[in-house]
Order: C-alpha cells, then sequence, then structure tokens
C-alpha cells in the first residue's frame, strides 16, 4: 500500500496512514450518516478480514463492539452458494435469488435448517462445513450439496425451473429467519429503540421489509451503499469521527446522505458540447418543460432514459440515473426487461413513489429513500386472481395483472419502494408530481440506465451509447430532450458484447 501511494505523493509516510477494519467501515457507514445520536449496529456480509457478522453500539461519535461471527460461517457464503447452486453469479446475482423467491415454495426450509446450518435462538449459526468448497476449493458448493437437493448446479443462463424457485424461497425464508432473531437478541441486550445496518446482506431488501414489520426496533436506518463500496464512506467516517475525535452534528428529521446523491454532475455547456460532438438531435428546454414534457411520454407509454444532476452512490438508480416508465401498464414489466435491459423476464422493477402518497399505496409507514424496503401493495390496490391464475405456478405466474400497477407487482403483491422526497430530488419529486396530476397515479417505474451486466450509466457520453443501444425511446440529459426517432447520426451499434452476463 506504501509503494503505491508513494506513487501518487513520494512524501508519503507510514506514519500518516490509518486503517479501519472491514467491519469496522461498515458499522461507520450505517451509524455516522443516520439520523440517531443512539443506535444498535448490525453489519452482515461475506468476510472482511475474517468477520461475517458483528454487532456494535453507536453513541454520539463513538462505535462500540459488542460480538462477532467469523469465517467460515456466514449468511452472505451461504446466500451466494446457493446463488451458484441456481445458476446466478457470486457477488451479482444475489439479488435475483431475491427476486426469484416469490415464484417458488419454501419446501427446502428444513432440508437446509437439518443439514446446511444450526441456528441457536439468539440468531447465532454455525455452518456445516462439509456441504461447501469455498475455503479449500475453486466453488462455493460441492457434490455433497449436489446430492442433497438432487443434482448438479443450474447451467447458467439455461432455463429456470420449479427446483431453482423453490431452492430461492427456501433459503430466503431461512435468512429471514436468523437475520430476525439476531435483530430481537441485539434489541434485549441493548435495549436501544433504533438500528442501523450495512454489509452486502443489509441489500437484501425482502428481509429488511420483515424486520421492518416485526417492530422490534422503532426505527431501522440502512446505509444504502451497504455492500463493500460503502466501505470507502465508512472508513473516512471512522478516521473523522473516532480516530480525529471530531463531533458529530445529528438531524432526526433526514440522515445525513443527501438522498445518497455524491456522484458527478455535468455542466450544461459539457452536456451540449458532447451532444453537438456525437451529432445528436436535441431539444433545450427549461425545467418546467422537460417536466411536462416527459409526464405526457410516460402516460403515453414510452420507455425514457432518466440522467438528471448528480449520480447516485450505491447499487440503486433513484432517479439520477434511472429507465423510467408508467407502472399501469401491463406489458411494460416485460417490454423494459426484453427489450431495454435485455435479461430475464422474472425480475421485478421498482416504483419510486411521492413520499405523501406512500400509505395509500403500500402496507409500509416509514421512508424507504433508498429501495432498501420491501411491503405490500394496498389491498384496495389489488386485483384479485380467477381460479385459473391460482393454479398457475413459477414463471406463469409472470403476466397475471395483480393491481393497479402491475409493472412493479411481484408475483407475491410486494414491490420494492422508493419514497421520492422534494428536498433531496426536487426535479424527479416534480415529475412524478405531474404524472400523478395527469393520471391519478403518484408512481413511476425505476429501474437503473444501463442494460444487463454493464454499470450504471455516469457520463453524458454513456447516456448516449445506452439510448441508442436499446429500444428507450426518449433521453432526457438535464434540461436536453433526445428522441429516438430523430437520430439519423447517431451510432445505435450493438454493444451489449462489450459486458459479461450478470
Amino acid at each position: 500500500i506504501i509503494s503505491e501511494l508513494k506513487l501518487i505523493d513520494e512524501k508519503m509516510v507510514p506514519e500518516k496512514l490509518y486503517f479501519s477494519d472491514h467491519h469496522l467501515s461498515h458499522a461507520a457507514a450505517a451509524f455516522y450518516p443516520s439520523p440517531f445520536e443512539e443506535a444498535a449496529i448490525l453489519c452482515m456480509d461475506a468476510v472482511g478480514e475474517w468477520v461475517t457478522t458483528s454487532a456494535w453500539i453507536g453513541d454520539k461519535e463513538n462505535i462500540e463492539p459488542i460480538w462477532e461471527i467469523n469465517f467460515p460461517d456466514s449468511l452472505g457464503m451461504i446466500y451466494s452458494s446457493f446463488t451458484y447452486y441456481c445458476g446466478f453469479k457470486v457477488n451479482s446475482g444475489e439479488y435475483k435469488l431475491m427476486g426469484l423467491a416469490p415464484y417458488g415454495k419454501p419446501i427446502f426450509v428444513e432440508t437446509i435448517k437439518n443439514n446446511l446450518i444450526t441456528i441457536k435462538e439468539d440468531g447465532s449459526f454455525k455452518l456445516n462445513m462439509s456441504y461447501f468448497d469455498y475455503c479449500t476449493g475453486l466453488k462455493m458448493t460441492n457434490k455433497k450439496f449436489n446430492d442433497l437437493f438432487g443434482g448438479e448446479p443450474r447451467k447458467p443462463e439455461s432455463n429456470l425451473t420449479d427446483k431453482e424457485m423453490n431452492i430461492a424461497s427456501s433459503i430466503q425464508v431461512v435468512i429471514e429467519e436468523i437475520i430476525t432473531k439476531i435483530a430481537k437478541n441485539i434489541k434485549k441486550e441493548t435495549n436501544i429503540d433504533n438500528l442501523c445496518l450495512a454489509g452486502g446482506v443489509a441489500l437484501n431488501c425482502v428481509a429488511n421489509g420483515k424486520l421492518v414489520k416485526e417492530k422490534i426496533f422503532k426505527n431501522i436506518w440502512i446505509q444504502p451503499a451497504s455492500g463493500d463500496a460503502g466501505g470507502a464512506l465508512g472508513s473516512a467516517l471512522a478516521v473523522y469521527y473516532l480516530m480525529l475525535g471530531n463531533k458529530r452534528i445529528v438531524d432526526r428529521n433526514r440522515d445525513s446522505m443527501k438522498g445518497s446523491f455524491l456522484g458527478p454532475s455535468y455542466s450544461e455547456n459539457d452536456i451540449e458540447n458532447i451532444l453537438l460532438k456525437s451529432k445528436a438531435q436535441y431539444s433545450k428546454l427549461n425545467m418546467k418543460e422537460i417536466v411536462e414534457k416527459v409526464s405526457e411520454d410516460l402516460k403515453s407509454g414510452k420507455a425514457i432514459g432518466w440522467m438528471q444532476g448528480r449520480m447516485e452512490f450505491g447499487p440503486r438508480a433513484l432517479g439520477g440515473r434511472s429507465i423510467i416508465a408508467d407502472p399501469r401498464s401491463p406489458k411494460m414489466q416485460k417490454l423494459l426487461n426484453l427489450k431495454v435491459k435485455y435479461r430475464e423476464s422474472f425480475r421485478p422493477f421498482a416504483p419510486s413513489i411521492l413520499r405523501e402518497n406512500l400509505s395509500e399505496w403500500f402496507e409500509l409507514e416509514q421512508d424507504s429513500p433508498y429501495m432498501l424496503l420491501v411491503a405490500k401493495v394496498k389491498n384496495t390496490k389489488i386485483i384479485k386472481m380467477s381460479d385459473d391464475d391460482k393454479k398457475l405456478f413459477g414463471i406463469d405466474k409472470l403476466n397475471i395483472v395483480r393491481s393497479e400497477i402491475p409493472s412493479v407487482t411481484h408475483v407475491d403483491y410486494s414491490a420494492r419502494i422508493q419514497t421520492v422526497h422534494k428536498d433531496t430530488n426536487p426535479v424527479y419529486y416534480d415529475l412524478i408530481s405531474k404524472f400523478n396530476k395527469i393520471t391519478d397515479c403518484p408512481i413511476i417505474i425505476n429501474t437503473s440506465f444501463n442494460i444487463r451486466g454493464e454499470p450504471i450509466v455516469c457520463s453524458p457520453e454513456d447516456a448516449i451509447k445506452c439510448f441508442m443501444g436499446t429500444e428507450l425511446d426518449i433521453l432526457v440529459i438535464d434540461n436536453f430532450y433526445l428522441k429516438k426517432i430523430d437520430q439519423k447520426e447517431l451510432s445505435n451499434k450493438n454493444y451489449k458484447n462489450l459486458y459479461e452476463l450478470d
């Protein structure tokens, strides 16, 4: 590390370096930006150094450890093992496993609990390593694991079967049980009303939603960049407060993540120069005109690339680098998956909803600005299934219209919710407000602005390339508006093969 840093600054000396342990970085990222002066902190991931799960207490500027669970016993590793077995990519396909779970039935729960993992009443757990190969081999699981579940791992990109859906459902239930037991134990140990979460497992928004529903803690706050990228933020905060002794100022009404819009933005001149250089046909409008035009485009069924202001920090698009569409369309989920994202048809999309309309549409009472909580659609908005619909299983469930917002309603009537707030994202808020005015629907579809396997777009060049390489109809970059139909000079060559599948 020293020699690499000396290439940047040859005056760099070891005495100036601070080091933050992996789980301390997660804990700091979870606690310091939260709106709490005091909180219990739970960090869960695959592994960092040796720690896989850790509990802490945060109090003003201080963070103190309570306990930890060490490698190879790991919630992240067992979930990744099932990700691998179901044919998805480890360290990137875990959210697919979570999205697949509602299509199946949890018929393997007892198989998992009787063979793979021992769970204590306090939530502590131990894995039976005779089924796993991640300590010694180059695979997550071994022959004994395969035999337990009746065959080899699914080949990536092959057809999904009921088996994978049932396995996904089962491991999701087990993970939720463990996290709930750990949370109850931490509450008992600390008697603190607030809980902060971080680590890759804290991105399991279905488990987070269950935790909120259980009401173990009065308040829960989750770091939007819960994975290892958030460790950069956490280590900076750990140094600032713990090592340099700075004082912390807490706003109890709002966290200090600034909506997680911590990435780069581009000036009007920069954007226009890039558009001119690309020979793009565009209109330059004011924000009121952008909002009016795009809300009408949404209403008429257009798929829109939406790039506004600063980029999001973390794995979720939150209205800075998003693809947006009308959630009322029964065809839009399939269309976006197959024609824009080029990904598996079963994968759900998230609703962005005005915060003040949340309780009319979803069974959730608290903010979810970072798309980290799953909750059910309100009964008043649900469309009842016919007897024939109820007999369907697996992917066949996909095409049933389940609610007034079918394109963001998952097969179990749930949705991964983003609440939109005027103070953190005013343009996006105004757009949804205008869409609500003309449709009586305060919700739009929000998915990340990229194709499958590609990083989320960052720059105007990225946005143009993705716009032209997909079947998006409209591109908006700040106050510049482009229609696909007008682009004669822009290249629309297929660039999908530049990226590995996720």
